[in-house]
């Protein structure tokens, strides 16, 4: 019986240790080839630093708010929020355009900020999403549960890992691996950041009414929670509420109200009809601001050759609703 009980603890201590280590460096994660059955299964401890970070945004209450937070937690949230539909989605995930090395690594550190892992995780989950959309091997099809599409498959030991054979092209970049197997780093250089601009703000700046563990709450945990929200909406909204233009495999579904809360990725029947484009309001009335970001990086030669949408996609548009 002791013995059993001591195997027990150091079974636990092995997953609490392993657990820690995947909190640093993905690498510790078992590769994407090693499944198991309990790969479906949310691993608690794993999720603790996910849980952590929207316990931390009940610290309002205890920092207050002012203008300038406020004014910080909204530009960080646009920015990042571009970063993951832009570079994350578009770029990585379907190579709608072009960038020159230098950029696509600009781009991928603000995506990182956004506490949504690696380029190349996000990458390798959102292709698998695409051939899968809602079958049982999508991991977050709303077939599944609201809970389980918004953000339980985040949590589970398979969906930590990172499947390499789907981003093959994305691989041959150290820097993009680097960030991706520590994609804790750039969430604590900026968390580290705003903490140590807020304190200056209060010593050279006291009309702004903000400090370091202010600046910190508002800027980071409450912009990153939110920004993670809304982005998981279009797993677990945009495949429920919404317009079928197209009679895609899927049930995706276009949603005006998640496309301004997303910049754009709301368009999500359109977007799975052709997910070829860098556009994803199809029709002039389909407000799609990373669209228009994108656009703007292009007329300053920052990024090139964005892929429009197909004539003929076009005119199946302009028939449809």
């Amino acid at each position: 019986m002791a013995a059993r009980d001591a195997a027990g603890r150091n079974h636990r201590g092995d997953r609490a240790l392993a657990a820690l280590r995947g909190w640093l460096d993905t690498a510790a994660v078992a590769d994407a080839g090693d499944a198991g059955a309990d790969d479906d299964r949310i691993d608690w401890l794993r999720a603790l630093p996910f849980i952590g970070m929207h316990l931390a945004c009940l610290a309002v209450f205890a920092v207050g708010v002012s203008a300038a937070a406020l004014w910080v937690a909204l530009a960080l949230y646009a920015l990042r929020m571009f970063a993951i539909t832009g570079f994350y989605h578009r770029y990585f995930s379907h190579r709608t355009f072009r960038a020159s090395r230098p950029v696509q690594f600009a781009f991928a550190l603000l995506g990182a900020a956004s506490v949504q892992r690696g380029p190349l995780w996000w990458a390798a989950h959102h292709r698998h999403h695409h051939v899968h959309a809602d079958t049982a091997r999508d991991p977050h099809t709303p077939r599944k549960g609201f809970w389980r599409s918004h953000v339980g498959w985040f949590l589970t030991r398979g969906g930590f890992r990172t499947d390499t054979s789907r981003i093959g092209d994305l691989l041959k970049f150290p820097e993009l691996r680097w960030l991706d197997r520590w994609d804790t780093a750039v969430p604590v250089a900026l968390a580290a950041a705003l903490y140590v601009a807020g304190e200056a703000l209060a010593r050279w700046a006291p009309s702004l009414r903000t400090n370091g563990p202010q600046l910190l709450v508002w800027g980071f945990f409450v912009s990153t929670v939110a920004l993670f929200h809304a982005t998981v909406t279009i797993n677990s909204l945009a495949h429920r509420w919404g317009r079928r233009r197209f009679q895609t495999r899927d049930d995706s579904r276009n949603n005006l109200w998640l496309a301004l809360l997303t910049f754009g990725e709301g368009w999500h029947n359109n977007h799975h009809h052709f997910p070829g484009s860098a556009r994803q309001g199809f029709r002039w009335w389909e407000i799609d601001i990373t669209w228009y970001g994108l656009r703007a990086l292009q007329a300053l030669r920052i990024v090139h050759d964005l892929k429009p949408v197909p004539a003929a996609v076009l005119a199946r548009a302009r028939g449809g609703r």
